[in-house]
């Protein structure tokens, strides 16, 4: 079982306001490095128990963008195919890269893609079960 995926990022409070404010993420208590100044991160809380981490540190490197070896995207299900379309809508209205309008993927999910407030990519996902 996966315990939980971390993203660096370069800006902790900026990513954990992305997270919480679009997806209902709980923030625990930001922990300080005492091996890496300057290093922070924070563990987000979703619900059914997915977790995401992110993590800052000083002079981070850019990420080379687009596909590549490793990471792709972090899919979160957000309910509902109208949910989907009311998200992605205020996504955009809030100024959010929307990568991907939604849409019926060729392997039968409804998806959405929205980019974080670092670039990386995130999947709004219609839970299968969920029709309306």
């Amino acid at each position: 079982m996966i315990e939980h995926v971390t993203l660096w990022t370069r800006d902790l409070e900026r990513s954990r306001m992305f997270y919480g404010h679009w997806f209902g993420a709980t923030p625990d208590a930001v922990y300080e490095s005492t091996r890496r100044a300057g290093s922070r991160s924070c563990v987000l809380s979703f619900g059914g128990g997915a977790r995401l981490e992110i993590m800052e540190a000083p002079a981070l490197a850019d990420a080379i963008y687009g596909e590549r070896v490793g990471h792709a995207h972090l899919a979160i299900a957000v309910g509902s195919r109208e949910r989907v379309h009311v998200l992605v809508r205020a996504m955009h209205e809030g100024d959010v890269v929307v990568r991907s309008p939604a849409r019926d993927t060729g392997d039968g999910y409804y998806e959405a893609v929205v980019e974080d407030p670092d670039g990386n990519l995130v999947v709004l996902m219609a839970s299968p079960t969920v029709t309306s």
